[in-house]
């Protein structure tokens, strides 16, 4: 058995509404499918693959308290993300890996979670 990729992340939150909003329009994923829960929330994807669980805080007991320090989601363009970023007033921070083997932009969510946008120019 092997892990074979990031599934999806959960964040809770009491900012339901603000969560959907900037997972949509600023790190363009769509609501879409979610089971009949018996909770808040919502599932965001990235084509067929849902990647971000939100849950309302009101219920979100049922999950873990753990410390997160970041997500990354890989991008395929660069300019045009950091754009987008620009475009919806969202402050971030750029790195490059000394070797230019990626570049990276870190920005939070309405929560305070840090997001990783990762570019491999190689790939």
């Amino acid at each position: 058995m092997s892990i074979a990729r990031l599934d999806h992340i959960n964040i809770t939150t009491d900012k339901l509404d603000e969560t959907i909003a900037f997972f949509e329009n600023v790190m363009g994923l769509k609501s879409g499918y979610r089971p009949n829960f018996d909770f808040p929330g919502c599932w965001l994807y990235a084509g067929e693959q849902d990647l971000v669980h939100l849950v309302g805080r009101d219920d979100a007991g049922k999950g873990s308290e753990t410390a997160l320090d970041h997500f990354a989601f890989q991008i395929t363009d660069y300019d045009a993300f950091q754009a987008r970023l620009k475009r919806h007033d969202v402050k971030f921070a750029e790195i490059e890996a000394p070797d230019g083997s990626r570049r990276q932009m870190f920005l939070k969510d309405p929560n305070g979670v840090l997001i990783e946008v990762s570019f491999r120019p190689q790939q």
